[in-house]
């Protein structure tokens, strides 16, 4: 194993937000999340709120401070509504918390024990680029429902299927120009990440705008976490768009797995989520580019589902415009059919499909 300390899974994403209630009808009405737990006011709890939303493998905490000199209004006044925590579920928090903050890490959370009579539920976290905190959660001895002082709500079948969202294949994130190796380093030296892919500016351009980007990840390939940074272009690239916006580094987007692009997109437009364009004419001989692939290509075009191919197979990948007013965070749906990769065949049209939305917004 590669990393200091053992990592189980994505254990859940928080999203700091100006209104949780109207977000969690936001991520259950659009996306096909269920409301599964929650603590605020009701349950004695008087600092914030927090409804836990889950579908498939995926949990996402929606949060808001309930008074303006809380962390989490404060946060959400300079990011606007943000992905603020990515929480990894580990054996052993402390150690996990010791390893990293030995290493170079700074902490923002020292290992903490809350208790209640379903057990004891145990976290620490440390600081990474901008404001994201990385989570460690220990849930071996807690068997309530996500952390003492939640109180259940609507319980999950036992296959909740939503709208096929299944699990998070990889969360992105934006840093400022020069930066993207600093933050390499330090997932490589602090938890023991590697660098699996690297894509420079000759591969992420257009004629207007250009990135660089590079995939960090875990030992076994489960936890990936790429970064990106702008490149030097003629136009203002979609890095710096975010980071302007957003006033500094954060998570950019994140990518939900599904078995059925399909059927999953169908119902994702049919709620009301809004996909980035793309032109028919990206699907003019796409088998010839792609090879033979099971899902009819009509179909794809209907829907604006991008394809890729690389030695290991072929993934199937969609982007939705951004879910705030501000131009920042979007979420990515893929289907993996082998690939591993990260649709580099698809970099060229989803920039320009980016760029199109930019110019929309007087941005680019």
């Amino acid at each position: 194993m590669s990393e200091f300390f053992p990592i189980k899974r994505f254990d859940h994403l928080e999203f700091y937000v100006g209104n949780a209630k109207q977000a969690a009808h936001f991520y259950a009405n659009r996306f096909g999340f269920t409301n599964t737990a929650y603590r605020g006011l009701e349950t004695g709890y008087r600092k914030t709120a927090s409804y836990v939303m889950e579908q498939g493998d995926i949990c996402l905490v929606l949060s808001t401070g309930l008074s303006p000199d809380h962390p989490i209004s404060q946060s959400v006044l300079a990011h606007g509504d943000n992905i603020a925590v990515i929480a990894l579920e580990v054996p052993n928090a402390t150690n996990a918390y010791r390893e990293a903050t030995g290493r170079g890490a700074v902490g923002a959370i020292p290992p903490t024990e809350e208790r209640d009579d379903r057990g004891v539920f145990r976290y620490a976290a440390i600081h990474a680029y901008g404001d994201i905190l990385i989570k460690f959660v220990e849930r071996s001895d807690y068997a309530g429902v996500f952390a003492p002082g939640f109180q259940p709500r609507q319980q999950l079948p036992i296959q909740n299927n939503g709208l096929g969202l299944k699990s998070i294949d990889h969360v992105v994130g934006n840093v400022e120009l020069g930066a993207m190796d600093r933050w390499v380093q330090f997932f490589a030296d602090t938890m023991g990440f590697s660098l699996s892919i690297h894509f420079d500016d000759k591969m992420i351009a257009t004629e207007s705008s250009a990135l660089m980007s590079k995939v960090m990840q875990d030992s076994a390939g489960q936890i990936k976490l790429p970064i990106n940074e702008p490149a030097k272009g003629k136009g203002k690239s979609q890095i710096q768009e975010y980071l302007e916006y957003n006033n500094g580094p954060g998570i950019q987007h994140v990518a939900w797995t599904t078995d059925n692009i399909i059927e999953t997109v169908s119902s994702l437009k049919a709620s009301g989520v809004q996909f980035l364009h793309v032109p028919l004419n990206y699907y003019d001989k796409l088998e010839e580019r792609v090879g033979k692939i099971d899902e009819p290509i009509e179909k794809l075009a209907e829907l604006g589902i991008l394809v890729d191919r690389d030695r290991d197979g072929y993934l199937l990948q969609i982007f939705t415009q951004p879910v705030e007013d501000r131009p920042t965070l979007f979420f990515e749906i893929i289907q993996r059919q082998g690939s591993q990769g990260f649709g580099e065949g698809n970099f060229k049209a989803l920039f320009e499909a980016i760029e199109r939305e930019q110019v929309r917004r007087g941005n680019l």
